[in-house]
């Protein structure tokens, strides 16, 4: 009985189930009959027998195509690519896997799937949040180290008979005239002789409020009346006399608390914090800085202070700035033309400290406060915030939202300066009640 060319050969050959393997070449095709069939060559038709009909051209034929070897580029079995076979094999992929010809696989040949696209969102989130702790911790710790830093020496609570409390907030800044720290070299240097002890060298008041700032000079000569006070180290009370003398000698006598107590009964103002700063402190802020910059109007020469400034705009270094607040020898007005110079200095020094140009960069921002705070004296009941409300209200008062001015005087008695008492007392009720000044100094 005849059968279908190429069945046997299905089972023989088919997935390897045959003996040969199934990269063995395929075999003509030989239609087998019965009993004296074509079992050789030469043998034709048996008689009652078909002619066996002619073999299937090679690329018709039903049986499955050779094994190709890796790299030919043909397609395996079961592949469900009519064209050439593409699995991976150029790619290095495993023959019969990976997934880019295989079912299931992503249709791109030997191709790996696509990385999915970042989240910008999510890495911008983060980094803000990371920039934001750092800079938490950075303030914070800088806060603590600064506060720590300053020098709460004064205590105001041995100032007695003191007046009431007014709006706004009033600050005491003194200069002394203390070489504490300095060297020999130093003091030669800065022209500042080698006086044992300390003074003052400029006092100012400063009144921050809803108005915009003041700022007072209370000149060195000032005629004052000491009133009774206790003793800041002895806690001994003494009795006021009535006496007499120059502002100055206040704080020679007792120290800050004294000095406090003086100015408080002469004014009826109120003093809420105390800022006292040195020589070298005052210079040594300037310096971390970088200077700063003046115009000076005249050119003015003085050997005690060691000034010699030509006229116009220049930078001052801490050298130069210390021998310009500290001259007077060399004006007509001496102690009253000095406090305006030293207005128009600290007024610049604070103008260009407290920007954001020295804030925010460290390498300014830490000498400058490591200057000035190692030599910085101020009240028990001062901190660092308070500190920078000061120089934020000195900085206004060039800003054009402030007012400076001396303390008005009226004339003179023994070589001291005598304050004009109707205006002292005018200005002392704006100052309380926190309005616009009106009254003008010297």
């Amino acid at each position: 009985m005849n059968e279908w060319p190429g069945s046997d050969n299905r089972d023989r050959y088919g997935h390897g189930s045959g003996a040969e393997p199934e990269g063995a070449r395929a075999m003509p095709h030989v239609r087998r009959g019965g009993p004296g069939g074509p079992g050789g060559p030469g043998h034709g038709p048996g008689p009652g027998q078909q002619p066996p009909e002619p073999p299937l051209p090679p690329h018709l034929s039903p049986r499955r195509p050779s094994v190709p070897h890796q790299g030919q580029g043909q397609a395996p079995y079961g592949s469900s690519h009519s064209g050439g076979y593409d699995d991976g094999y150029n790619t290095g992929q495993v023959y019969g896997g990976g997934r880019g010809g295989g079912q299931g696989g992503s249709g791109q040949g030997g191709g790996r799937a696509p990385r999915p696209a970042p989240n910008w969102g999510r890495r911008i989130k983060w980094t803000v949040l990371t920039l934001v702790v750092v800079l938490l911790v950075t303030s914070v710790g800088t806060y603590i180290w600064a506060d720590g830093k300053l020098r709460r020496e004064v205590d105001l609570s041995k100032v007695i008979d003191r007046p009431e409390a007014g709006d706004g907030t009033n600050y005491l800044i003194v200069g002394s005239d203390s070489r504490e720290g300095m060297s020999d070299e130093d003091k030669k240097k800065l022209h500042t002789g080698s006086a044992e002890g300390k003074r003052t060298d400029s006092m100012m008041i400063l009144h921050d409020g809803g108005n915009g700032p003041t700022l007072i000079s209370l000149p060195r000569d000032s005629d004052v009346e000491i009133p009774s006070f206790v003793g800041s180290k002895s806690g001994k009370k003494y009795a006021g006399k009535g006496r007499h003398t120059k502002l100055n000698a206040a704080y020679a006598e007792d120290g800050p608390e004294l000095l406090v107590r003086t100015v408080e009964h002469n004014t009826g103002l109120r003093i809420d914090h105390y800022v006292e700063i040195g020589f070298a402190g005052f210079a040594g802020i300037v310096d971390a800085i970088g200077g700063v910059e003046m115009d000076i109007p005249k050119a003015f020469k003085d050997k005690k202070s060691g000034a010699d400034f030509q006229a116009g705009k220049q930078t001052l270094n801490g050298e130069q700035a210390l021998a310009f607040v500290r001259t007077r020898y060399a004006f007509a007005g001496s102690d009253l033309d000095r406090t305006k110079n030293q207005q128009k200095f600290l007024a610049a020094l604070a103008n260009q400290t407290a920007t954001p140009g020295t804030i925010i960069n460290p390498f300014k921002l830490y000498p400058t406060m490591g200057a000035g705070l190692d030599t910085l004296i101020v009240d028990n009941d001062m901190g660092l915030w308070d500190l920078g409300q000061m120089f934020f209200a000195m900085k206004g008062v060039t800003g054009g939202d402030g007012k400076s001015m001396n303390m008005p005087v009226s004339g003179s008695r023994g070589g001291n300066l005598v304050w004009d008492k109707s205006k002292v007392s005018k200005l002392v009720e704006q100052l309380k009640n926190d309005e616009p000044v009106t009254v003008s100094g010297n």
